[in-house]
C-alpha cells in the first residue's frame, strides 16, 4: 500500500483537475453508502475526532480518520489544527490500495467542493471574492475559487485577528490580483460577488441585508447545529438553498436555524451537487439571484478525491 504525504497530495491535486473530477463523479455516479461518527473531547469540547466511511459497492471504500483541534494554532511552535489519515480500499476485495495525509486531502477536497458549487452557481462575471477566515483552509479556498473564476481581480480577507488576515494577504503579493485584508466585514460584503466563509463562528458573520444582488454565498464552516456563519436574512433573500449533499445538511446551523425559524422549508433545499452536475436542476436562474451554497462535506467526497488521486498516480 502506497502512502502519500502532504506534499504529494497537494502536488497531484491541482484545483482545475480536481474540480472536474468531482464534477464527473457527481454527474456520472450516485451517492455511495456512508457513515460518520463525531466524538468530542470531554475535557475540551472544541476538540473533535471524526471518522467517515464511504463505500461505492463493487468499486472503492474510503475511510477518513481526522481530528480537529482548534487550539493547535496557539501552541509553540504552532501545529495544524486538522490532523488525520485517509485510506482507500478495493471495494471488491477489501485490499488496502493507498493512504495519504488526511489534512492535506481534506483541505483540497473541501476547497474544490466549494469551487465546484461556485462554478455552477456564481455569476460568470464575478470579479470580487471575499473570504471570511484566515486559517489553514483559507488559501485553498482562494486558489480554488480563482481557478474556476479567473476573472476575479480583487480578493478581500477578513479575520477576527486582523494580523492573520494581513499575513495571508501578504502571501499573495505579486499574484496579479489585488489581495487585501479588511478590518470591517460589513464594508466588504456589499462589494463581494462571491462570499466564502471558512470559520468556526457560533454567531452569524454574513449579514444578508448587505449582500449585493447576484452574490453567491459559500458557507464552509458551521458543521454543528450551534454554529452559524450567515444570518436569517441571508437565507430569506436567497429563498432557495443549494447543498453539496442533503445527507446531514440539517445538522448545520446555517440550515437548521432558518428551518427552525420557519424562514425556509425542507422543499427550499432545491438541489445538491448530484442534481446540479447532472443537469437535473439548472442552478442560478437569473443574474440578480442570491445563491446560497452550504458545503456540508462527507465521506463520499473524500472517496471521490482519493479515487482521483490514485488514478493520477496509476495506483
Amino acid at each position: 500500500m502506497r502512502y502519500l504525504d502532504a506534499g504529494e497530495v497537494h502536488r497531484h491535486l491541482a484545483y482545475p483537475g480536481l474540480v472536474e473530477a468531482l464534477r464527473a463523479a457527481h454527474r456520472d455516479g450516485g451517492m455511495p453508502q456512508t457513515d460518520v461518527k463525531v466524538l468530542s473531547d470531554s475535557a475540551n469540547e472544541g476538540n473533535k475526532f471524526v471518522s467517515l466511511i464511504s463505500w461505492a459497492s463493487g468499486d472503492s471504500i474510503a475511510v477518513k480518520m481526522v481530528g480537529v483541534f482548534p487550539g493547535n494554532a496557539a501552541l509553540k511552535p504552532p501545529v495544524p489544527s486538522v490532523q488525520g489519515l485517509v485510506v482507500l480500499f478495493d471495494g471488491k476485495t477489501g485490499v488496502p490500495v493507498a493512504s495519504c495525509d488526511g489534512a492535506a486531502l481534506t483541505f483540497r477536497k473541501t476547497a474544490a467542493d466549494s469551487a465546484l458549487g461556485a462554478d455552477i452557481l456564481a455569476r460568470a462575471d464575478a470579479e470580487v471574492l471575499l473570504v471570511a477566515g484566515a486559517g489553514g483552509l483559507a488559501p485553498h479556498v482562494i486558489d480554488a475559487h480563482t481557478s474556476v473564476r479567473p476573472g476575479i481581480r480583487k480578493v478581500f480577507i477578513w479575520n477576527r485577528n486582523p494580523e492573520k488576515a494581513q499575513a495571508l494577504a501578504t502571501r499573495y503579493a505579486g499574484s496579479g490580483r489585488e489581495v487585501a485584508a479588511v478590518a470591517a466585514l460589513e464594508d466588504a460584503l456589499p462589494q463581494a460577488d462571491i462570499v466564502s466563509c471558512v470559520t468556526m463562528a457560533t454567531e452569524p458573520l454574513v449579514r444578508g441585508a448587505l449582500l449585493k444582488p447576484g452574490a453567491h454565498v459559500d458557507l464552509i464552516g458551521a458543521y454543528m447545529p450551534e454554529m452559524r456563519e450567515a444570518d436569517d436574512d441571508t437565507a430569506r433573500r436567497a429563498g432557495r438553498i443549494f447543498v453539496d449533499t442533503r445527507s446531514n445538511s440539517e445538522n448545520s446551523g446555517d440550515i437548521a436555524g432558518p428551518l427552525a425559524a420557519g424562514i425556509i422549508e425542507r422543499k427550499d433545499i432545491v438541489a445538491d451537487l448530484f442534481d446540479l452536475c447532472s443537469g437535473r436542476h439548472p442552478g442560478r436562474e437569473c443574474a440578480d439571484q442570491i445563491t446560497l451554497y452550504k458545503n456540508v462535506g462527507g465521506g463520499h467526497l473524500d472517496m471521490f478525491t482519493m479515487q482521483y488521486l490514485a488514478s493520477r498516480l496509476e495506483i
